[in-house]
């Protein structure tokens, strides 16, 4: 059984370490605990790690992140992948910091990224991992607090947050997305 794991962020060094990538961050933690290695392809960069029968295609769009739907159409496609395996991992302003939240479904909830998947594919029917960012910036500040660098506070506990986001997806590819719901919303 094969998944599409998408990390959603922005390409180039300058967005690397930025709380809008944290999408990124997680696929290249995935990877990275399966020693896969991320190689430049059509409109993302792919790795592809294997786990208890099941494939994951591992990608980062190189779209940037509000034409993100062009990646996700493209590799749904070449890899025969339904939208019911594809899962898209996302920053979220509504969330604390390191909160996770599984959906099957959804609308984009002001995330531009979401929202250009939902446009391209037709439908908000596909599975997301939001993962918490926060809200502390001032009226106005959004744009640059998501593009900005972790706080010191957050870097102290983001490897173990990322973590937590890597064994969500593990688990929803082992378990399914209502039971891994069921886990890791709960917490």
């Amino acid at each position: 059984m094969k998944y599409l794991i998408v990390g959603l962020g922005n390409p180039g060094p300058e967005y690397a370490n930025t709380r809008h990538n944290v999408g990124f961050r997680v696929v290249e933690a995935l990877a990275k605990h399966s020693e896969a290695v991320f190689a430049t392809d059509r409109y993302a960069e792919r790795a592809e790690v294997r786990s208890k029968g099941r494939t994951l295609v591992l990608i980062k769009p190189s779209t940037f992140m509000n034409l993100s739907g062009n990646a996700v159409r493209y590799w749904m496609d070449k890899e025969k992948v339904p939208r019911e395996r594809v899962l898209v991992i996302t920053d979220d302003l509504a969330l604390p910091f390191g909160k996770l939240r599984l959906r099957k479904e959804g609308g984009a909830g002001g995330h531009n990224g979401l929202a250009h998947i939902i446009e391209v594919l037709g439908t908000q029917d596909f599975p997301r991992l939001r993962f918490g960012i926060g809200a502390d910036f001032a009226r106005g500040a959004q744009v640059h607090y998501v593009l900005d660098r972790w706080s010191e506070e957050e870097a102290k506990s983001l490897d173990q947050q990322i973590a937590r986001a890597t064994e969500a997806v593990r688990d929803l590819v082992l378990m399914g997305v209502s039971r891994a719901m069921n886990v890791y919303n709960a917490k």
